[in-house]
């Protein structure tokens, strides 16, 4: 790569809304997204009603990079040679010698597609984006009830938390006057954003730069609502 670099050399520039130019709250807007995801687990699938009940710190949880080990309903904090460094079993914390009798000090078994392309699987997921990691903190209560009332050795509950992101975030989910997020979130949307910095600055960017892209991952509803802010 060249030293130099001049933005009247490109041609194209593009943003990314999420984070960028629009900066989120991330403490409110992860219980938003958190309450929205468990509100559709109680009412639609029958799942017990103190999911439903947050402690203050309880998101504290959530991090990016955790791992659900969907079968097991574990937890995992990787290191870069895939051994486990950080592990819980639903909320519950692993410790130094529990980590070493349940996984040893061997590569996690499907750290090779974790590192590669693929990051989700019919075995496990990968939580590296802030609109699903509240649903961490929800998975790990849903296998602490789970082990409280049924002893479950394997888990089933993973495609009732596809359906509940589903339904949060699909375009008719925003449309409907439904509990989720996009419907509290239009609501109250200055209780969960703002524009990040002096936005003007994009002006000098149209002048020396022919296209200037906004890139980003959201319903076309969605993005309307949040540009009209």
């Amino acid at each position: 790569m060249q030293g130099d670099f001049s933005l009247a050399d490109c041609d194209v520039m593009g943003f990314d809304l999420d984070h960028t130019l629009c900066r989120y709250h991330l403490p409110q807007s992860a219980r938003l997204i958190y309450d929205s995801f468990a509100h559709y687990l109680v009412t639609e699938k029958g799942y017990d009603k103190d999911l439903l009940t947050l402690a203050p710190d309880s998101l504290d949880f959530c991090c990016k990079g955790l791992v659900l080990d969907i079968e097991e309903g574990n937890f995992l904090k990787l290191a870069e040679d895939g051994t486990v460094l950080r592990a819980s079993h639903g909320t519950k914390c692993m410790t130094s010698e529990e980590i070493l009798e349940t996984f040893g000090r061997r590569e996690w078994k499907h750290f090779s597609t974790v590192s590669g392309m693929v990051s989700r699987s019919a075995k496990y997921y990968l939580y590296d984006n802030y609109f699903d990691l509240p649903g961490a903190l929800l998975c790990a209560r849903v296998v602490d009830s789970l082990d409280q009332h049924d002893r479950q050795k394997t888990y089933d509950f993973w495609k009732d938390m596809v359906a509940a992101i589903q339904h949060n975030y699909k375009i008719s989910a925003f449309k409907a006057l439904v509990m989720c997020y996009f419907n509290e979130f239009r609501g109250k949307i200055v209780s969960y954003c703002d524009w990040y910095g002096n936005v003007d600055i994009l002006e000098l960017y149209f002048d020396s730069i022919p296209y200037v892209l906004l890139i980003i991952n959201k319903t076309r509803n969605a993005l309307e609502n949040t540009l009209k802010y």
